[in-house]
């Protein structure tokens, strides 16, 4: 075959560098804007574990591409007079997951934290057809937010162990949450080591109100009612105290699943089982005391109702949570 003359052959190259030229050239642009984009993030990161965004940032790192990173965004309304309680709340262990990913040794630019605040995005809000906050989404690295990316609030709480184990089931990325240190609780020990010590010193030759039975009777009933009504469940799941439908206005106190609970369901629970812990104690005291006939027939009467009217109400909670609860009192 004949080769081609010098003029054409340059001729020939100039056109297929031409052809590759803006693929090319466009692939350049798309990594120039990434690395642009990553290195704006991972600054920001640098200065503060939460990346506050506003309607233009949320567009322009998050919504717009390319991205190679997760972005999970807590959408929220922390200022005074939205009174979002569980904003704040929920902003707390938002910042303790952020810092414990910011400040670790496995720290990337795989995964950033951000919020967006409805004073300051809420054209973010209407984008994204939002009515109620807080509410965490993960953005992730390839394609559009699934079902799943959205964080069930109502379901797991805001703990921030709750939320790492979520980012790690939608991202691989495993935080470890470190919480900054509680001196409360060793406190409340030593206090009452201290008392129990002193009152020891000072009746060194009389312990017997270490075998007062009605020294014991009060706080021992107190500390199982809260755990039996699900104080410990709170602590660790960190649900909010409460619901407000944002479309009617409505405060719900019962959870509706049987799955979890609010806060101020722990409180209700309790002071029903309170009741009817009272009114068992006053049915006791009636069969058993020395007191006159008609003392014991008032507390009797007094017992019998207290049990009736909080173990009713009791299984009115347990009907509105389990569905089809066969049993009711009055």
């Amino acid at each position: 075959m004949a080769a081609l003359p010098v003029p054409l052959l340059a001729l020939v190259l100039l056109l297929l560098a031409g052809c590759g030229g803006p693929g090319a050239a466009g692939q350049r642009r798309k990594e120039m804007v990434l690395s642009e984009k990553v290195n704006q993030l991972m600054e920001w990161a640098s200065k503060r574990s939460v990346i506050r965004m506003n309607g233009d940032k949320f567009r322009r790192l998050v919504k717009a591409p390319p991205r190679n990173y997760s972005v999970i965004v807590m959408f929220t309304a922390l200022q005074p007079h939205r009174q979002c309680v569980v904003c704040k709340q929920a902003d707390e262990e938002y910042q303790i997951l952020a810092n414990s990913w910011r400040y670790s040794s496995a720290f990337t630019n795989k995964i950033f934290f951000a919020m967006v605040d409805f004073d300051e995005g809420s054209d973010v809000f209407q984008m994204l057809n939002m009515n109620s906050a807080p509410t965490f989404i993960n953005f992730p690295a390839k394609g559009k937010p699934k079902r799943g990316d959205t964080y069930e609030l109502q379901v797991r709480g805001f703990a921030a162990e709750q939320l790492a184990r979520w980012v790690a089931d939608r991202t691989d990325v495993h935080i470890r949450v470190i919480r900054p240190p509680n001196y409360a609780g060793p406190l409340m020990l030593g206090l009452l080591l201290a008392v129990i010590g002193g009152l020891v010193y000072l009746r060194g030759s009389n312990l017997d109100f270490l075998y007062n039975k009605t020294g014991w009777a009060f706080p021992t009933p107190c500390f199982v009612l809260a755990m039996t009504s699900g104080q410990m469940w709170n602590h660790i799941r960190g649900p909010p105290y409460a619901h407000k439908n944002p479309h009617t206005g409505q405060v719900n106190y019962i959870h509706g699943s049987s799955q979890a609970q609010f806060v101020a369901e722990t409180h209700i629970v309790l002071l029903f089982n309170g009741g009817v812990t009272l009114g068992m104690v006053l049915l006791h005291e009636a069969a058993t005391s020395d007191m006159d006939v008609g003392k014991r027939k008032i507390m009797c009467i007094a017992g019998i109702g207290l049990v009736v009217l909080f173990f009713s109400w009791l299984l009115s909670v347990f009907r509105s949570k389990y569905h089809g609860y066969p049993y009711r009192y009055v």
